[in-house]
């Protein structure tokens, strides 16, 4: 599990994937998302832009995203 330490109120999904070096690119990012791999809170969520919060657990390819 990686934590991420939030450093405002919130980040976009897209910019949390490529922060944690998930994905290569805001392009992937954005396929990935729209592809139902990212799962939100053990929901799969297709909002790209979606506002990741604190508490939030995100699952992408076999690694959770703990926010802090």
């Amino acid at each position: 599990m990686l934590d991420f330490k939030l450093e405002g109120e919130y980040i976009q999904l897209i910019a949390l994937l490529k922060a944690t070096n998930l994905v290569a690119s805001g392009g992937e990012a954005q396929m990935v998302v729209l592809d139902g791999l990212v799962k939100c809170n053990g929901e799969v969520d297709y909002r790209k832009r979606r506002k990741v919060r604190r508490g939030d657990i995100i699952e992408f390819n076999g690694t959770k995203i703990n926010v802090q």
